[in-house]
């Protein structure tokens, strides 16, 4: 199948052809003869998988065609909204459709002065939208095709109460189109209010909508000290083009952003402290190449949209299963491979079980062998751990059973010991299975004896 078969206006088909279009992606396939008879639509894909094309083309070409006049497409983020218009644009030169973006930041003006131009669709963020609506400053603009663009991700930022009340300026009869990689239950809500016997399409599983098919994940299971050396270990091992280091917190993103320019990469922080201007100058040089990682937090990732990313760090495991997805799925788009790399300590272990049981996720256990022998040890630091663990039954019982050997030579041959695992670690990159599973045993005997104590002083 070819774009040709959609019967597209002369002037569209163009601007396909030139964008590089050849074959239309299973979404594409699917939504646009749905979006051309008029139908509401819910579609469920992961961003890459051609979404923008397949809701853009049939609107612009029913523009073209003169069908219908005007058209909304709402975002959750000012860089979805600019790479949504953009790509609008570029596909829809050819026919004379003219595209604004409408976000907060910036003055009022000039957005409105361009839509009473005449312009024909409208790409906006819900905080900026709801003010012009709720002002009256764009009362002409009636669009006949709403698009609700990521809606998953207007709700973990907290847009639904925006996102309905902007329903309640726009017209009744209207087709409405909402696209989402995730389904929960609020979104199934929103759907039955604002859509009339919509058409359900879903591509998640498909090859160019699953994170498993496309996408390597794997794991380091390391000390809580490592995660620096880690990451930059990992860059200089993987064959790393446009790379994203996520991190919980807006300061982790700042320390570890100026650690790795100190290291000699070419990175760049994006977090919500940062000016509208400042973050459109890191995402435009990250999109041509002038840096090579993006140390980001969740929310200021939101929307980031850019080709080629080969890989996907996790310096911290994130919060929750649904921001894991997000995360990975901003590699291996398109049908392209793509690595996912999580960082997680011993602590952290038994929540990565739980993501990936959430997620159906197969990550694979890894480790890197350092190049170069190295015989220093931080003692502080084993004196630091020896100072502050707690001392379980177990261990009273195991020097009890080594009566019959020396004290000081018990003492000695245990401390060799720990200096041969920390070496073991200098020497290696994350923990190997028998290690882990072993951590693991005794993390869980840890935690049962504090939950028997705590029992008892409930009890006294």
């Amino acid at each position: 199948m070819t774009f040709k078969d959609f019967k597209f206006h002369k002037d569209l088909l163009k601007g396909v052809r030139i964008a590089g279009f050849r074959e239309p992606s299973p979404i594409q396939k699917m939504v646009i003869p749905i979006i051309e008879k008029g139908e509401d639509l819910v579609g469920q894909a992961h961003t890459g998988t051609g979404k923008t094309a397949a809701f853009g083309l049939p609107i612009m070409d029913k523009i073209a065609k003169d069908e219908i006049e005007r058209a909304l497409v709402i975002t959750p983020t000012r860089e979805l909204a600019t790479q949504v218009s953009d790509e609008l644009y570029h596909l829809g030169r050819f026919c004379g459709i003219r595209t604004i973006t409408v976000y907060g930041g910036v003055g009022y003006g000039r957005q409105i002065a361009l839509i009473n131009k005449g312009v024909q669709v409208i790409v906006a963020t819900p905080g900026r939208l709801k003010d012009l609506y709720k002002k009256g400053k764009i009362d002409s603009f009636n669009p006949e095709i709403i698009v609700l663009d990521e809606a998953d991700e207007m709700l973990d930022m907290g847009f639904l109460e925006e996102i309905k009340e902007i329903f309640e300026y726009i017209p009744q009869n209207r087709q409405t189109l909402l696209f989402s990689a995730t389904m929960p239950e609020p979104i199934k809500e929103l759907a039955n209010e604002i859509l009339t016997n919509p058409q359900f399409v879903s591509v998640v599983g498909d090859d160019e909508g699953t994170v498993n098919n496309v996408i390597d994940q794997s794991y380091y299971v390391i000390e809580e000290t490592q995660r620096d050396e880690a990451i930059v270990q990992l860059l200089e091992t993987e064959e790393t083009d446009k790379s994203i280091i996520f991190c919980r917190m807006r300061r982790e993103v700042d320390r570890l952003t100026e650690h790795l320019k100190a290291m000699g990469f070419l990175a760049e922080g994006l977090h919500g402290d940062l000016d509208q201007m400042e973050r459109e100058r890191i995402v435009k040089g990250y999109r041509r190449g002038e840096s090579k990682i993006m140390v980001a937090t969740d929310v200021a990732s939101r929307g980031l949209d850019v080709k080629n990313v080969t890989h996907v760090f996790n310096y911290h495991i994130p919060f929750d299963s649904q921001s894991y997805v997000h995360r990975i799925g901003r590699t291996g788009r398109a049908g392209k491979a793509g690595k996912a790399i999580t960082l997680v300590s011993t602590n952290e272990f038994k929540e990565l079980q739980r993501i990936q049981k959430e997620v159906g996720a197969d990550m694979q256990l890894a480790t890197i062998v350092l190049e170069g022998e190295s015989e220093s040890v931080d003692f502080s630091y084993l004196q630091t751990m020896v100072k502050e663990v707690s001392i379980v039954p177990e261990a009273i019982d195991f020097i009890d059973s080594m009566e019959e050997m020396d004290y000081h030579e018990f003492v000695e041959r245990v401390v060799t010991l720990l200096i041969q695992q920390k070496r073991a670690s200098i020497n290696q990159l994350g923990f190997d299975e028998d290690t882990v599973n072993s951590m693991l045993e005794s993390y869980e005997n840890e935690q049962k004896v504090a939950r028997k104590s705590n029992r008892k002083k409930k009890r006294h």
